[in-house]
């Protein structure tokens, strides 16, 4: 069986074929036109890339955001999909190492992703529900290492959407002069969160969940939590 509808009249399966056909050729522009140039550009410039008409983009999606929203979907999906790779990894503490690392790369190479996450183009509400979604998986893999004393034990959380934050913030800056410099500083980061002799004490208590869904801009000040 191929899935389609033997009922129906050959013309109206011939119609449904070519329509997904042009949805997923505009998806496939979409995720080429967002991440090289951002979320500036609109579903005419998506529609010329893909090659398809404007108003077949317009009648299969409503929207710019709807696009959007489908894209970002997919990468919260891989993200979480890596994450339950990474805690089966042999080593608990590359298996961390590796899903930063990873995650990092995405956004390197996708700016419409770094603005859909550090912004609010793409929309506050999706990137909530976002983290809802595979932050939970994130925590297990930091707590795999933190267990198996690999990572230090004082890294909360609430810590690492800040971590990725300042990471974001050299690929961004950075970019226009060196697209991997940025790969130095999660370095960096990454040794510092190793477990070694001598390692500084933090100085101050990690931010709870509450505040740091308002530094993201995901909660109002004061706004109790969930």
């Amino acid at each position: 069986m191929d899935g389609t509808d033997s009922s129906a009249p050959r013309g109206a399966r011939r119609l449904r074929r070519d329509a997904e056909a042009n949805r997923q050729r505009t998806l496939r522009a979409a995720r080429e036109v967002f991440a090289e140039r951002g979320l500036g550009m609109n579903l005419d410039d998506i529609a010329r890339h893909a090659g398809v008409g404007v108003a077949t983009s317009y009648r299969l999606f409503g929207n710019k955001q709807a696009l959007i929203n489908e894209l970002f979907e997919e990468r919260v999906d891989a993200l979480a999909a890596f994450a339950e790779q990474a805690l089966t990894h042999d080593d608990p503490w590359e298996g961390f190492a590796g899903l930063l690392t990873w995650a990092l790369e995405q956004m390197a190479v996708d700016r419409g992703l770094r603005e859909v996450v550090f912004s609010d183009v793409g929309g506050r509400p999706q990137v909530a529900q976002a983290r809802r979604k595979f932050l939970p998986a994130v925590d297990a893999v930091m707590r795999r290492a933190q267990d198996a004393g690999l990572l230090r034990p004082d890294l909360a959380t609430t810590d690492l959407p800040l971590i990725f934050y300042v990471v974001s913030c050299a690929i961004q800056h950075a970019q226009p002069v060196s697209s991997e410099v940025w790969s130095r500083y999660l370095a960096i980061v990454l040794d510092g969160l190793c477990v070694r002799p001598g390692q500084t004490d933090m100085p101050v208590v990690a931010l709870t969940t509450a505040e740091e869904e308002q530094v993201a801009g995901l909660r109002p000040s004061g706004t109790p939590p969930r």
